[in-house]
């Protein structure tokens, strides 16, 4: 009976002897891996001792109706040719090229099963590993070093009538010797979009959607559209992407391919402010404009990669990879941070009147242009570096219960309503609050705007306004937000005027009255 396709072939036994289409013979030691429908042994050309643990080949068994090994080969025999790929690499003036090196290949039968493999190079773990041990997040740099990388390989390939068509971290491998180095492997999916220098054409076939890993498949794919090379390009956006956010607006619909494909289609429509608004401040600006440039990629149009590269390349200098476990502010976290949690009344009571601790940004590089920084405060004991000012612009946008002590920003006024008719406080900007009975209107520094604010006894709002305006305070009207200026420390010259007509006018009626009264009898 003939052996499922797309299975798991069964185990040849270790030291058994290969012969490859050239002559050449191979011997196999243990098993170090396997992928979708095939085995991956450790190999050596010595076949007269054990393979060795630090050999430097592997060959891939897979059965010999399994069709994906079959496709790799086809790739390596066409289009990974050491003589070609030496010479594309000297012409592109390049020192590496991440594509395995093919040694050879061939059939093979044991137990009246037929088998089909391949020998490569040895390679190290693969990068999905690093990528989860590393906390689901890789380095800025590293993700865009990558991404030139990947962009060379595909260029290579692209050139050769070939896409990959399954680019992903787990089949990115790192040198067994060098893992500053970084290979492209698994050509099971690979597709020649090209063949005879004549671009398949656009055709969409729903029975052949969604082909791929569903995470990272092109647009096309989705649709049942032969790969081609701005699907290649498309899905390594995606795997930037997630390597540096740590996520994907798609990830939790994975059981879904129509979802997926919906969520894909809505952030390339909505670039860059859809890439942007998964990270940190502009953090993935170089993706979001990478995508940008393959969106708009016609099907049969041939990429420019060296803009794409230049794109990637703008974080500075390509030095080593570094695979290290990224700190909390070289990763991408949310463009717009949650606001931050409201602190008990027991912790408080035990900090005292101690300053909340800041957000956790540890660098500028992580503060956007478009976030301007807040104005130098007057007041001496504020020294806000960037932290703090992107914190307080954050309280800014934000209305906060401080303790069961209301108080609100002048801008979130006009959109919300607070207020707490048991105890009012006046607030100042760093965190210093002050009962009512202690405070003296008449003064106070000279403050920038939105710095003094309070509810008074009858619920009504009021808040500082613009530096220099002493005693001018705002009243909010219930309900609509909007302010009517008044002066809270010292009489309006309009009411002393109408109080001094009024007293004017009381003592004239009493002087004037006994005499009126005594004329009339």
């Amino acid at each position: 009976m003939a052996p499922k396709k797309n299975t798991l072939p069964r185990p040849l036994p270790e030291g058994y002897i290969l012969t490859d289409s050239e002559k050449k013979s191979w011997r196999i030691g243990k098993i170090i891996g396997k992928g979708g429908f095939g085995l991956i042994y450790l190999a050596s050309r010595d076949v007269n001792v054990p393979v060795r643990d630090d050999t430097d080949f592997v060959i891939k068994v897979e059965y010999h109706e399994n069709g994906p090994l079959f496709s790799e080969l086809k790739f390596y025999q066409r289009a990974a040719k050491p003589d070609t790929m030496n010479k594309w690499k000297k012409s592109k003036q390049l020192e590496f090229l991440g594509i395995p090196t093919y040694w050879g290949s061939g059939l093979t039968e044991s137990n009246g099963t037929r088998y089909r493999f391949m020998v490569m190079d040895r390679l190290g773990t693969d990068l999905q590993k690093v990528f989860m041990e590393n906390g689901g997040h890789l380095k800025k740099p590293t993700v865009l070093q990558l991404g030139v990388l990947m962009l060379d390989v595909l260029e290579y390939i692209h050139d050769n009538e070939y896409v990959h068509a399954d680019i992903k971290a787990a089949n990115l491998l790192l040198g067994q010797k060098d893992p500053s180095k970084v290979y492209l492997a698994d050509y099971g999916l690979s597709y020649r979009y090209c063949p005879n220098g004549e671009h398949k054409e656009y055709k969409e076939n729903p029975k052949k959607g969604h082909n791929g890993t569903i995470e990272y498949t092109s647009i096309d794919a989705h649709k049942g559209v032969a790969p081609s090379r701005r699907g290649d390009l498309e899905v390594l956006g995606y795997c930037l992407l997630h390597w540096q956010c740590g996520t994907l607006p798609w990830l939790s619909s994975l059981r879904n391919p129509a979802e997926v494909q919906e969520a894909k289609a809505k952030l390339m429509s909505n670039l860059p402010d859809s890439v942007l608004t998964m990270s940190t401040y502009g953090s993935s600006t170089e993706i979001a404009r990478y995508l940008s440039i393959v969106k708009n990629l016609g099907y049969n149009e041939k990429p420019d990669y060296q803009a794409l590269r230049k794109i990637l390349s703008m974080a500075g200098p390509q030095g080593p990879l570094d695979l290290s476990r990224p700190r909390p502010s070289e990763t991408a976290r949310p463009a717009r941070p949650a606001t931050q949690r409201r602190p008990k009344k027991a912790d408080m009571a035990a900090k005292g009147s101690a300053r909340q601790t800041p957000m956790p940004y540890e660098s500028d590089e992580d503060i956007s242009d478009e976030d301007e920084p807040l104005p130098p405060r007057v007041h001496p004991r504020t020294r806000a570096g960037a932290r703090q000012r992107q914190e307080l612009e954050q309280e800014k946008r934000n209305t906060d219960v401080y303790e069961g002590k209301t108080w609100m920003t002048m801008r979130g006024r006009q959109n919300r309503h607070y207020e707490n008719h048991q105890t009012h406080t006046l607030r100042l900007k760093d965190d210093h609050t002050v009962p009512n009975s202690e405070v003296d209107y008449s003064r106070k520094h000279s403050w920038n705007q939105n710095q003094w604010e309070e509810t008074d006894d009858e619920g009504n709002h009021w808040g500082s306004d613009v530096c220099g305006q002493e005693d001018e305070w705002t009243h909010y009207t219930e309900g609509n937000g909007f302010g009517k200026s008044e002066n809270r420390g010292k009489w309006p010259i309009k009411r002393m005027l109408i109080f001094l007509v009024v007293m004017i006018l009381t003592v004239v009626g009493f002087w004037y009255y006994p005499h009126w009264n005594r004329n009339t009898t």
